[in-house]
Protein backbone atom coordinates (compact mmCIF):
# COMPACT_ATOMS: atom_id res chain seq x y z
CA UNK A 1 0.00 0.00 0.00
CA UNK A 2 2.90 2.37 0.61
CA UNK A 3 3.94 2.37 -3.03
CA UNK A 4 0.62 3.65 -4.39
CA UNK A 5 0.42 6.20 -1.56
CA UNK A 6 3.88 7.47 -2.48
CA UNK A 7 2.82 7.97 -6.09
CA UNK A 8 -0.50 9.54 -5.15
CA UNK A 9 1.26 12.09 -2.95
CA UNK A 10 3.95 12.69 -5.57
CA UNK A 11 1.30 13.33 -8.23
CA UNK A 12 -0.57 15.63 -5.83
CA UNK A 13 2.68 17.53 -5.18
CA UNK A 14 3.34 17.75 -8.90
CA UNK A 15 -0.16 18.97 -9.77
CA UNK A 16 -0.32 21.42 -6.85
CA UNK A 17 3.15 22.68 -7.75
CA UNK A 18 2.22 23.21 -11.40
CA UNK A 19 -1.02 24.98 -10.48
CA UNK A 20 0.75 27.19 -7.95
CA UNK A 21 3.54 27.95 -10.42
CA UNK A 22 1.02 28.97 -13.08
CA UNK A 23 -1.03 31.15 -10.73
CA UNK A 24 1.91 32.87 -9.05
CA UNK A 25 3.77 33.58 -12.31
CA UNK A 26 0.53 34.78 -13.88
CA UNK A 27 0.35 37.46 -11.21
CA UNK A 28 4.07 38.23 -11.19
CA UNK A 29 4.26 38.63 -14.98
CA UNK A 30 0.62 39.75 -15.42
CA UNK A 31 -0.23 36.99 -17.88
CA UNK A 32 -3.78 36.84 -19.22
CA UNK A 33 -4.81 39.88 -17.16
CA UNK A 34 -4.86 37.73 -14.01
CA UNK A 35 -3.17 40.42 -11.90
CA UNK A 36 -6.17 42.72 -12.25
CA UNK A 37 -8.63 39.87 -11.62
CA UNK A 38 -6.88 38.98 -8.37
CA UNK A 39 -7.57 42.39 -6.88
CA UNK A 40 -5.55 43.51 -3.87
CA UNK A 41 -2.90 40.80 -3.69
CA UNK A 42 0.10 40.99 -1.36
CA UNK A 43 3.52 40.55 -2.99
CA UNK A 44 5.12 38.65 -0.09
CA UNK A 45 2.42 35.98 -0.38
CA UNK A 46 2.80 35.74 -4.17
CA UNK A 47 6.59 35.38 -3.95
CA UNK A 48 6.32 32.76 -1.17
CA UNK A 49 3.81 30.84 -3.28
CA UNK A 50 6.14 31.00 -6.29
CA UNK A 51 9.10 29.65 -4.32
CA UNK A 52 6.89 26.99 -2.74
CA UNK A 53 5.69 25.90 -6.18
CA UNK A 54 9.28 25.13 -7.16
CA UNK A 55 9.77 23.26 -3.90
CA UNK A 56 6.65 21.17 -4.56
CA UNK A 57 7.93 20.18 -8.01
CA UNK A 58 11.37 19.17 -6.74
CA UNK A 59 9.81 17.37 -3.77
CA UNK A 60 7.60 15.30 -6.07
CA UNK A 61 10.76 13.93 -7.68
CA UNK A 62 12.43 13.44 -4.29
CA UNK A 63 9.48 11.44 -3.00
CA UNK A 64 9.41 9.14 -6.03
CA UNK A 65 13.11 8.30 -5.63
CA UNK A 66 13.00 8.17 -1.80
CA UNK A 67 15.34 11.10 -1.12
CA UNK A 68 15.66 12.01 2.57
CA UNK A 69 15.87 15.72 1.77
CA UNK A 70 12.29 15.72 0.49
CA UNK A 71 10.59 16.33 3.83
CA UNK A 72 13.26 18.86 4.86
CA UNK A 73 12.58 20.79 1.68
CA UNK A 74 8.84 20.71 2.35
CA UNK A 75 9.39 21.90 5.95
CA UNK A 76 11.41 24.76 4.48
CA UNK A 77 8.36 25.63 2.41
CA UNK A 78 6.20 25.54 5.54
CA UNK A 79 8.60 27.96 7.23
CA UNK A 80 8.58 30.24 4.21
CA UNK A 81 4.78 30.24 4.11
CA UNK A 82 4.57 30.98 7.84
CA UNK A 83 6.95 33.93 7.34
CA UNK A 84 4.76 35.10 4.46
CA UNK A 85 1.72 34.82 6.75
CA UNK A 86 3.48 36.99 9.33
CA UNK A 87 4.34 39.50 6.61
CA UNK A 88 0.72 39.37 5.49
CA UNK A 89 -0.45 40.10 9.05
CA UNK A 90 1.92 43.06 9.26
CA UNK A 91 0.58 44.26 5.91
CA UNK A 92 -2.98 44.06 7.24
CA UNK A 93 -2.15 45.70 10.58
CA UNK A 94 -0.53 48.66 8.82
CA UNK A 95 -3.67 49.26 6.79
CA UNK A 96 -2.59 47.54 3.58
CA UNK A 97 -5.25 46.44 1.14
CA UNK A 98 -5.87 42.71 0.71
CA UNK A 99 -8.44 40.18 -0.40
CA UNK A 100 -10.06 38.19 2.40
CA UNK A 101 -9.74 35.00 0.31
CA UNK A 102 -5.97 35.27 0.81
CA UNK A 103 -6.34 34.34 4.48
CA UNK A 104 -8.09 31.05 3.73
CA UNK A 105 -5.79 30.27 0.83
CA UNK A 106 -2.69 30.84 2.94
CA UNK A 107 -3.97 28.70 5.81
CA UNK A 108 -4.95 25.94 3.33
CA UNK A 109 -1.50 26.03 1.68
CA UNK A 110 0.31 25.86 5.02
CA UNK A 111 -1.80 22.94 6.26
CA UNK A 112 -1.47 21.06 2.96
CA UNK A 113 2.29 21.57 2.93
CA UNK A 114 2.52 20.23 6.50
CA UNK A 115 0.54 17.16 5.36
CA UNK A 116 2.92 16.72 2.39
CA UNK A 117 5.97 17.07 4.68
CA UNK A 118 4.69 14.58 7.27
CA UNK A 119 3.58 12.11 4.60
CA UNK A 120 6.87 12.23 2.73
CA UNK A 121 8.82 11.83 5.96
CA UNK A 122 6.83 8.73 6.93
CA UNK A 123 6.99 7.18 3.46
CA UNK A 124 10.75 7.66 3.15
CA UNK A 125 11.43 6.64 6.75
CA UNK A 126 9.52 3.37 6.29
CA UNK A 127 11.11 2.56 2.94
CA UNK A 128 13.18 -0.59 2.98
CA UNK A 129 16.12 -0.54 0.61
Amino acid sequence: MKRPLRYIIAVALLLFGMLTLFLSTSIIFDWFGIREKEGDFVWIVIVANFISSLIYLVSAYGLVVYKKWTSKLLWTSVGLLVLAALGFLIHISTGGLYETKTIGALVFRIVLTVVFALSSHNIIKNHKV
